[in-house]
């Protein structure tokens, strides 16, 4: 079994390279959640024999075009050594991953693979941006994953590295999910999880807070990583087909 990190950003200069394994996963938690809220996947992915980084950044402190750059440039540099290194996302890591790679490279980027990522904005956020504690609770990042102007994920256009989408259909927050088209997770809708260029996508049936957490989105995690899709039902359409 591979050796699992915990990674806090504050004490990344002070450590050495760590990610030397030939494939080494990158984990990036979501808005308002640390890297606990990703134990559960790095540790599969632990017994799966991979090297796994799980990195801990706080989110509710800057806007995306700072915190990218914090989050992955810091974070990813420090696993340099490997020989591939691959990336799971949940929610804002997704975007704060695609936001990096759209103004630089990862030479050995292998695959990634988000989870319930709002690659189209979310509509929760334009309803709710102007309200009293919304930047409060979620930063300065969580206004510009709206759907209008001040979008930054619609700024990114298609992707152009290998990403496999994982988004949620049931909801555990009927209010956010009343400014929602369905299905959804509760604060974004499988539509807009999708990404022009991805690899593959898939749904399942859990709430947006707690994705990561779940058994059938960390098995479809693993299989993407290892193989470059998804396990589809026999019947189930392929890509091109369903879009």
């Amino acid at each position: 079994m591979k050796t699992k990190f915990r990674v806090n950003l504050l004490f990344l200069a002070l450590i050495p390279t760590i990610c030397t394994a030939s494939d080494c996963v990158v984990l990036l938690h979501g808005m308002v959640r640390t890297a606990s809220s990703m134990e559960k996947m790095a540790e599969e992915f632990s017994a799966q024999g991979f090297t796994v980084a799980n990195v801990d950044y706080l989110s509710r402190d800057h806007p995306i075009d700072k915190f990218a750059p914090l989050a992955i440039k810091k974070g990813i540099s420090t696993y340099s050594d490997a020989k591939t290194i691959h990336v799971a996302t949940h929610s804002l890591g997704g975007i704060l991953l695609r936001y990096y790679l759209y103004h630089h490279d990862i030479p050995n980027l292998g695959r990634v693979v988000m989870l319930a990522p709002p690659n189209q904005g979310s509509e929760v956020v334009d309803a709710l941006k102007n309200l009293p504690g919304f930047a409060l609770i979620n930063g300065p990042a969580g206004a510009q994953l709206g759907t209008h102007d001040a979008s930054i994920p619609l700024t990114l256009g298609p992707v152009d590295f290998e990403v496999g989408i994982i988004a949620g259909t049931e909801s555990i927050n009927l209010i956010l999910s009343q400014f929602l088209p369905n299905p959804d997770d509760g604060k974004v809708s499988v539509a807009n999880t999708k990404v022009a260029g991805m690899q593959d996508f898939i749904t399942v049936p859990h709430s947006h807070p707690f994705i990561m957490q779940m058994p059938a989105a960390i098995e479809q995690s693993l299989h993407f990583i290892k193989t470059g899709k998804f396990k589809h039902d026999a019947n189930e359409a392929p890509l091109k087909a369903r879009e």
